[in-house]
């Protein structure tokens, strides 16, 4: 693993942690590999219920560490295997995943919730997804879930104009299940999350694949 990124347990629930507080949890390949890995652990694992992510204080995740991007594209090589990898494992997930954000929730920071079965946010969460700014479209099939959950409107003024959304308007868009104060919310997504392990596994499994539909129009958007 990365030292940018922690896995710990806590029962059945395994938790995924971003951790790069000087770069405002900015991902890097390497990232993107180790959290990766963490999901494929986690799914393989028996014992383990559920998923859960998080990110540091102030900020859940700034996006892409746009440095280490600008050197992959310098290098000629084609193709991002590492962040590809990451969506088909976070897209695919067959147990739970619960995310826990706190502060900037930018590029990606905003879109892997999109994938996640419960998110919670904090007052001060601000969720952005400035891809058009930066003459880029929408990642991680947002441009097919945003508008699904939160209608044409609002998807329109996330994914085109890059208007950003408190925590509140990202509830009130269904991007998000609830919104809990700073010193709580680590206790509150372990809680949801252990809630959710609980519960019968295969129930669960079948329950998510139910709702989630068929997978291949997600795959396709993220290609």
């Amino acid at each position: 693993m990365t030292d940018f990124i922690n896995t710990t347990r806590e029962g059945a629930v395994s938790i995924i942690r971003m951790n790069r507080p000087d770069k405002k949890n900015a991902i890097t390949r390497a990232m993107y590999g180790a959290m990766t890995a963490a999901f494929h652990a986690g799914e393989a694992d028996d014992s383990v219920r559920c998923h859960v992510l998080f990110g540091v204080p102030g900020a859940f995740s700034s996006g892409n560490d746009m440095q280490d991007f600008l050197s992959f594209a310098m290098s000629g090589e084609t193709g991002l295997p590492e962040v590809i990898g990451f969506l088909e494992a976070v897209s695919g997930l067959k147990k739970p995943l619960v995310s826990g954000v706190d502060g900037l929730a930018i590029g990606i920071g905003m879109t892997v919730n999109l994938h996640c079965d419960l998110t919670l946010a904090t007052p001060r969460s601000h969720f952005r997804t400035p891809f058009v700014d930066l003459a880029l479209v929408p990642e991680a099939a947002s441009s097919l879930l945003v508008p699904t959950v939160a209608g044409h409107q609002r998807a329109y003024a996330m994914l085109a104009l890059g208007e950003g959304f408190s925590a509140q308007q990202a509830k009130d868009a269904g991007l998000i299940w609830d919104i809990v104060g700073e010193d709580e919310l680590e206790s509150k997504t372990l809680e949801l999350a252990g809630r959710l392990a609980a519960r019968a596994p295969e129930a669960l499994r079948i329950t998510k694949s139910l709702m989630k539909g068929n997978p291949e129009a997600v795959r396709a958007r993220i290609y």
